[in-house]
């Protein structure tokens, strides 16, 4: 069990589709797919709802971690939006984009912080994007919430990436 230290949406589109009714929020009693890695297949839905559902669904410690990731990240930016799109959840702000995605892989959870590269300090591993940046968090890894939180500040006050 992990240890913690201190125990391409259009910018009008984005909140428009998370207040549609047209889309799903609930999540489905059947236990979801656990996909290459051990990411779990969650539908594409806007809200705090498909975001709960990925967490729940994350195998093993990453599910106590993801929902500790998502407690944080809602605590230091009120009025975050959430989604989950192509199995992952991601964190915006209204009208700005998304600044933020989480994914689950075998051994470790990785945090997208798609304008990593702006963020002082900036995130420790490498992307092929130019601008993003992520945090792996390991298992038995001690996060820094603080830093972690002064990372999330940050990038939801960056224009966010549209998808």
């Amino acid at each position: 069990m992990a240890r913690w230290a201190g125990a391409r949406a259009h910018r009008i589109g984005l909140m428009a589709k998370a207040r549609s009714p047209k889309v799903a929020a609930g999540a489905s009693s059947a236990k979801p797919v656990l996909l290459s890695g051990g990411n779990p297949q969650i539908a594409k839905g806007y809200g705090d709802a498909p975001v709960q559902a990925y967490i729940a669904a994350m195998p093993g410690w990453k599910s106590e971690v993801g929902r500790r990731l998502d407690q944080l990240i809602t605590q230091a930016v009120p009025g975050v939006q959430k989604a989950v799109k192509w199995n992952s959840p991601f964190y915006g702000m209204e009208g700005e984009g998304w600044f933020l995605g989480i994914h689950c892989f075998t051994k470790y959870i990785k945090v997208a912080f798609f304008r990593g590269m702006s963020l002082k300090p900036v995130p420790p591993d490498e992307s092929k994007s130019k601008d993003t940046r992520y945090f792996h968090i390991h298992e038995d890894d001690q996060l820094d919430e603080a830093q972690f939180v002064s990372w999330v500040k940050q990038a939801s006050q960056l224009p966010g990436e549209r998808m």
